[in-house]
């Protein structure tokens, strides 16, 4: 047995995954233990259940992997303080971070109770872009690819591509500090008052409200290379010379604004996060959603002259711009697209273990991931043991408890009470590894309502109004209701709906006619299939609203988490494995 645990650490998105033999038997995000979104530092919890789940000691990792290098590009870093005479507070603000990343192998001595000499012999350090690159394409179904990584940056770069073949990537482009389309998405995203960590996809979601009246203003931010590159206008940032600071107190990751008074003046007044929403920031939003893409498809196209490739593997933060992703087969001439479920930072666990794996081992390829599901589960005898040491509580809510142990009548009970308006929480199997809930940990609710966003944004969610809801839909009924859409196991894509099915499913269609749907198959996932399925023969629409199981925190874990969420929500029935929870007056 070989095997090989991956560490994404020292910045948001903290996760860990291993790989046992070439292929991935645990992946998880520190931020399910830790109830803190986005969670930064070290992930102590998530390397510890990935031992869990695979039933490992930690004395039987063969090696450690972490998807940071503090040694790479050296010369390039030396050469900017050199030439820009960054403040001392960016200087001092890199040498902690530095600091932090060196000390990784005695964090992991400590969290694993082993010898920290050990540990160091073992670790392997995997450059942040190659391990984006890796965690896109080395588990993916292509063997030979175009892969491109675009985010923030990582060990001083923020865009990558290259070419994979077989167990290699040959990295032919990279985009340096402190140039960055990662970057510019932050920059307007604080500008429009969305200051939380990861709040780039309320922009995304606030596009389509506006016309993009500012695109011209907004390239003025942005010079496109003809070389396929791209680079800022420095201008408008403060990162490269005034120094801008994350930090994660408790785990809690902030950025600092990362943009000047200049990009004031360009578009005007910033918006203050209590105030509300005008149409100058929709439009503002919509113009920076334009020229994003622009500047992907700018570089993808320039990726595809370079390898000829008709297929595409793409990480990185900017990867989980879902928007872009859908119209690549469109702007570019890539034919196939895969983005795993994990594209952002978390992902760099997954890509350091595989690089390190087949770089130690020489095995060839054997996994590939066609779904999410790879975090905890529980078992029918926890779920009940949870269910019984609460009976009490469960029964002061008025709430009724009972087991369906057969599965067609389970998926045919939940489909009823779905198609008659309930709103029902979702917890089955394996947690979800990446930002989607794909049908594991899920809210589902019923499409063909066209209040039912309203409803749960009432009742459960509390969140903006503009943004949208996603469906699941059964895979073999995808092309009858999206135009151009492929398998997307992952909701990584947004495509049209079908101009004829809107009116079926209006509370999964955005305000443009578009939808982020997840594609579900029945050998990936049976008994959300047959939910599915089940959902369809009652109503002719094989489609669900599948938002993820939490309010206003990360995605539930735990049988407690998620009763705990049922109990102070307004959710009418909780299914947690075949168990079902439902308050009387709630049907």
């Amino acid at each position: 047995m070989s095997a090989v645990l991956g560490i994404s650490a020292y910045h948001g998105d903290a996760a860990a995954a291993l790989v046992v033999d070439g292929r991935l038997v645990a992946a998880v995000e520190e931020e399910r233990f830790t109830r803190i979104k986005h969670c930064a530092g070290f992930p102590h919890r998530a390397v510890r259940a990935c031992l869990d789940m695979a039933g490992l000691r930690a004395a039987e990792i063969d090696h450690f992997a972490i998807g940071r290098d503090p040694r790479a590009h050296v010369l390039r870093k030396a050469l900017f303080t050199l030439g820009r005479r960054p403040s001392l507070a960016l200087l001092t603000d890199r040498a902690k971070s530095s600091s932090r990343v060196h000390q990784a192998p005695r964090t992991i001595a400590e969290t694993l109770e082993l010898e920290p000499r050990r540990v160091a012999r073992r670790t392997d350090w995997v450059e942040h872009h190659r391990a984006h690159l890796g965690s896109a394409f080395l588990v993916s179904p292509f063997d030979t690819a175009a892969v491109c990584a675009l985010d923030g940056f990582g060990d001083f770069v923020s865009a990558s591509w290259a070419i994979g073949d077989g167990t290699t990537l040959d990295i032919v482009r990279r985009v340096y500090f402190p140039h960055s389309l990662g970057l510019l998405y932050l920059a307007i995203t604080q500008y429009l008052g969305f200051r939380e960590y990861g709040d780039e996809y309320k922009v995304m979601g606030l596009a389509p409200y506006g016309e993009p009246d500012h695109a011209d203003r907004i390239r003025r931010l942005l010079h496109l290379t003809p070389d396929g590159g791209f680079e800022l206008d420095l201008t408008f940032f403060r990162h490269s010379t005034q120094g801008v600071s994350m930090t994660w107190e408790a785990g809690r990751p902030t950025i600092e604004p990362v943009y000047t008074p200049e990009l004031e003046a360009l578009l005007g007044p910033a918006r203050d996060p209590a105030e509300p929403l005008a149409p100058r920031h929709e439009a503002v939003a919509a113009s920076l959603q334009l020229v994003f893409e622009e500047a992907v498809f700018h570089v993808l196209n320039a990726l595809h002259r370079a390898t000829r490739s008709r297929r595409l593997c793409l990480a990185g933060g900017c990867a989980m711009n879902s928007v872009a992703n859908g119209k690549i087969r469109e702007r570019t001439p890539f034919e196939d697209v895969y983005v795993q479920a994990a594209a952002g930072d978390d992902g760099t666990a997954l890509g350091a273990a595989f690089d390190v794996w087949h770089r130690r081992s020489g095995a060839p390829r054997r996994f590939v991931m066609e779904h999410a599901g790879w975090g905890p589960e529980f078992s029918p005898a926890e779920i009940r043991a949870i269910l019984h040491r609460r009976t009490d509580e469960l029964g002061r809510q008025g709430c009724e408890v009972r087991e369906i142990a057969d599965d067609d009548e389970l998926t045919r009970w939940t489909a009823e009470r779905i198609a008659d308006g309930k709103i029902v929480g979702w917890v089955q199997g394996r947690m979800e590894w990446g930002a989607r809930a794909l049908g594991n940990r899920s809210i589902l609710a019923d499409p063909r309502r066209a209040d039912m966003r309203d409803v749960i944004n009432a009742r459960i969610k509390f969140r903006e109004k503009f943004r949208p809801f996603a469906p699941s839909i059964l895979e073999e009924a995808v092309d009858e209701y999206f135009a151009g859409a492929s398998r997307d196991p992952f909701m990584m894509h947004v495509h049209a709906v079908r101009p004829e099915k809107r009116a079926s499913i209006p509370a999964v269609v955005h305000v443009d006619g578009s939808a982020r749907l997840q594609t579900v198959s029945q050998q990936s996932q049976p008994l959300y299939w047959q939910l599915l399925k089940a959902f369809a023969k009652l109503t002719g629409v094989p489609v669900l609203l599948n938002t993820s199981f939490n309010e206003n925190e990360p995605i539930v874990h735990t049988p407690d988490e998620a009763l705990d969420c049922y109990l102070r929500t307004r959710m009418d029935v909780l299914v947690l494995g075949r168990a079902t929870v439902a308050k009387e007056s709630r049907g």
